[in-house]
């Protein structure tokens, strides 16, 4: 078993060191708080451009990484003309483009709305993806995606992918296999340009689970969000390793979980407030900022912007930096050398 705090710190150097002159580049579209830009950095990647809306999102950006060129705006607005002049690139230079387009509207965890206009903008993804005809793509989103009726939408974004000029292949694969330690399964899209002749292929699994008790030993001290009375009183009831349903006596409350020390953390998800999320197992209370920067794989040495709340949120939307680690490592060695060779 790693040393996961030591791993973590040895990764986050990786993605701050200084680029290689022939670093494979990528392109970052719904960036978010930066957990797939920090995943690329930390497997050598240089990030020409970050694209992302959301004000909180893109100050958390910043911060960490002050020299990235970061299109704060509707992405809908963004022409392919726009992303070729910011970068330099010509079409079909680009070796990886980048995206995780929001998922309300597939998750689990929400409504599933067929209709949902959220399911829309990864056709802004695809038209960015047609315009620039990188080497490979990356497309990121929730398991919910092949579950139900919402697999007539998934079959829809693999045919607009495949009819880009794609070789597509679509894996559900789960963070907690890859250095993460928390369970996060997201439908993975890879692909590669039919003209290069290379199957797109996945990353097999590196990891076992990592317990929550060695993730967070020596976190450091941070903030922690304010805890509901009821929220306290249900802690008492719940047993470790278990959420709010599983509480003894007449109340429930699935959007409640007590972690358990030995083993790995449930999703982080965006929505927690006062009286719901994650939290401590042996002190009643929800886990700190750093203690959820840990569990998303993000660095002690990671900045965010706002209070706990927003971190929360930025953490709960991203993409675990070790996990997209593992990706683009895989594509670099498994796709991108290969055309090199």
């Amino acid at each position: 078993m790693i040393d996961y705090p030591a791993h973590l710190e040895m990764m986050w150097q990786k993605a701050i060191a200084p680029r290689e002159p022939n670093a494979p580049t990528v392109i970052s579209t719904f960036a978010g708080g930066g957990g797939s830009s920090t995943g690329y950095m930390m497997a050598g990647f240089r990030e020409l451009l970050a694209v992302e809306w959301d004000d909180n999102a893109v100050q958390t950006l910043r911060l960490n990484y002050p020299h990235l060129d970061i299109y704060h705006g509707d992405i809908a607005k963004l022409s392919v003309e726009e992303v070729l002049r910011r970068t330099g690139l010509q079409v079909g230079q680009l070796d990886v483009f980048d995206g995780s387009p929001p998922c309300q509207g597939f998750s689990t965890a929400g409504k599933r709305d067929f209709d949902d206009d959220r399911n829309q903008l990864f056709r802004e993804y695809v038209r960015l993806l047609r315009g620039l005809q990188p080497k490979v793509f990356v497309m990121e989103n929730v398991s919910g995606m092949v579950k139900g009726k919402m697999k007539l939408i998934f079959a829809d974004i693999l045919r607009e992918l495949k009819a880009s000029g794609y070789k597509v292949s679509a894996r559900l694969l789960n963070a907690m296999y890859f250095h993460v330690p928390q369970s996060r399964e997201r439908m993975i899209f890879i692909g590669v340009r039919e003209d290069l002749g290379i199957e797109p292929s996945h990353p097999k699994a590196e990891s076992r689970p990592i317990a929550v008790r060695a993730a967070l030993q020596m976190a450091p001290h941070s903030e922690v969000r304010p805890i509901s009375n009821r929220a306290a009183m249900m802690w008492e009831k719940i047993p470790a390793g278990k959420n709010g349903t599983t509480a003894s006596g007449p109340n429930k409350d699935f959007s409640l979980f007590k972690l358990s020390p030995d083993s790995v953390c449930p999703t982080i998800r965006k929505g927690q407030t006062a009286g719901n999320g994650i939290m401590h197992w042996s002190e009643k209370r929800y886990l700190s900022t750093s203690e959820n920067s840990r569990i998303g794989s993000f660095s002690d040495k990671y900045k965010w912007f706002g209070d706990s709340t927003d971190v929360v949120q930025r953490i709960g939307n991203s993409v675990p930096p070790l996990f997209m680690e593992a990706i683009a490592r895989h594509i670099r060695t498994q796709i991108l050398d290969g055309l090199t060779l």
